[in-house]
């Protein structure tokens, strides 16, 4: 195949395509067999009149393909990612820990090679983890084994599923192809605003279950792994809590994807004597603009009403040596109470696939390292967010309503008596508190610094009224295990650390990338 670059209109059909080709190379509608987007990006260059910028691959003859080629500056060839395993000769079923991202394709593929790898979840499926979260959104009753942070599909199941792809290669491929087959839509695999949207993830990951059982698997829920039994430096096996009983599942590989919120998983490996070491990490809040505003800043006042919900991207470094930058951009979504421990406040954020709700929100976090932290014992990161999510929770009222402020506030330091903000989208409710009252000063003053700076690259981004919720604490792990080259840890042969609870991915599409390279790692082994 070969790939050139095309610019398609906002609302484009194959015919679309097909002439913004030919005005690029010259080859005929009959002469392409098939054509597919590889990338398209929304062109902002020219506000109003918004275009697609994209990458199109086309089928041709092997002949017609060599002669285009030629034409060095406009065509370039391109080969479809192929994904291909090993057939396993592992002497014993893999045991995977944790059914976020990193678990899901560490298992299906591990499935797909005929191991017949055994997946522990210790919360819920989604069926009964949807029941369990919404208790907790509507009244505050906190399942700390089943909510946001724990069940099937791991915490991203109730984070929009925004897909950041960047450079493809053959496992983002694999995983893309595999959301799709599940229900998701063809556009992730080209789109630079990939997303897959909370409301339809829940279908996409039952199909994604249902398959690694067709192929071998075994799935478990409410099985929570509380030690892991290693002899001579060697896995071999894990000791798992189920239905009040302790039962041992012998093994010589064994994925831990327990993911960052885990945080007595990072115990388990301690004691196991693996290597971890502390990891630098974002701290802040959720900032709320209206959808429609955030709309009119980004494409200014006249865009076309069917235009893709606007998102945005912002960083600076400030003098202070600390970065500020947004995170985990929510276009027309929501804030979700995403606590797993009792008396702790945690935020983040989610959008339906439509984008549509009334607010769009960001996480806007400032930069800490392990010298923030108030020792060097490897998981002291987690000392300092357990410290503002319980500081949060007790000014807040301790009921689990998160404290909010206006960004004025934040810019004057200090309450306004009638505090007018945009309407917080927090589930369980909001009470009147200053940031400070529950965030390092150094974290509120890097936030009250870089609003003018980003405002002076969104203008009008510093909006008096955005409502400012937090903490948000959990957005990657503060821990890093350390492996070898061969992605085992550090210490214990067999036991394979893997995704974002292990400080290797940053999102469901790399954390499900480093599952996939695991599981690899295992059947070549």
């Amino acid at each position: 195949m070969i790939k050139i670059e095309v610019i398609l209109p906002l609302k484009y059909r194959a015919d679309d395509v097909f002439s913004a080709v030919r005005e690029r190379i010259p080859v005929e509608k009959n002469e392409i067999r098939e054509y597919r987007i590889l990338k398209r990006t929304l062109d902002l260059s020219e506000k109003p009149n918004m275009r697609y910028k994209a990458t199109v691959a086309l089928s041709l003859s092997e002949e017609r393909a060599r002669g285009l080629l030629k034409m060095r500056k406009t065509v370039a060839e391109y080969e479809i990612p192929t994904f291909d395993l090993p057939k396993s000769i592992l002497s014993s079923r893999p045991v995977v820990v944790g059914a976020g991202p990193a678990g899901l394709f560490a298992t299906l593929a591990l499935a797909e090679a005929g191991a017949r790898p055994i997946l522990l979840e210790r919360g819920h499926s989604l069926e009964l983890r949807d029941k369990k979260v919404k208790l907790f959104s509507s009244v505050g009753v906190l399942d700390t084994e089943c909510n946001v942070q724990f069940g099937e599909g791991g915490a991203g199941t109730y984070s929009d599923g925004k897909l950041k792809v960047g450079g493809m290669d053959k496992y983002k491929y694999k995983i893309l192809t595999e959301f799709i087959s599940a229900g998701a839509d063809e556009d992730i695999l080209f789109s630079t605003s990939a997303h897959v949207g909370t409301d339809k993830l829940a279908g996409v990951i039952k199909r994604l279950r249902e398959k690694m059982i067709s192929l071998g698997a075994e799935v478990y829920f409410d099985a929570k792994v509380v030690d892991l039994q290693i002899k001579d430096c060697k896995i071999s096996g894990c000791v798992v809590e189920m239905n009040g009983e302790k039962r041992i599942f012998e093994t010589e590989n064994i994925v831990f994807a327990t993911g960052h919120s885990a945080r007595d998983s990072f115990e388990i490996l301690l004691r196991s004597g693996a290597a971890l070491t502390p990891r630098g990490f974002g701290i802040g809040l959720r900032i709320e603009h209206p959808r429609e505003y955030i709309n009119s800043l980004v494409y200014g006042n006249s865009y076309p009403e069917d235009i893709e919900t606007a998102s945005y991207h912002l960083v600076t470094h400030l003098k202070n040596g600390r970065s500020v930058y947004s995170f985990c951009m929510c276009p027309g979504g929501s804030v979700v109470a995403a606590a797993n421990e009792v008396g702790g406040i945690v935020t983040n954020g989610m959008s339906e696939h439509a984008r549509r709700a009334e607010n769009s929100n960001a996480a806007l976090l400032v930069s800490v390292t392990p010298n923030d932290f108030e020792s060097t014992h490897p998981l002291s990161g987690l000392d300092l967010q357990r410290k503002i999510e319980k500081a949060a929770f007790r000014a807040a009222g301790g009921s689990y309503k998160a404290p909010s402020q206006s960004l004025l506030e934040l810019s004057e330091d200090m309450k306004i008596a009638e505090n007018s903000s945009v309407a917080p989208s927090y589930p369980i409710g909001t009470e009147h508190v200053l940031t400070r009252e529950y965030l390092p000063d150094f974290v509120t003053d890097s936030l009250r610094a870089a609003i003018s700076d980003f405002d002076a690259w969104l203008p009008g981004y510093n909006f008096p009224k955005a409502a400012l919720t937090g903490p948000e604490t959990r957005t990657t792990s503060p821990v890093r295990v350390l492996r070898t080259d061969s992605l085992e840890a550090v210490g214990v042969s067999g036991l394979y650390p893997t995704g974002e609870g292990a400080g290797y991915a940053g999102g469901i599409v790399s954390s499900a990338r480093d599952g996939l390279m695991v599981a690899e790692a295992i059947l070549k082994k």
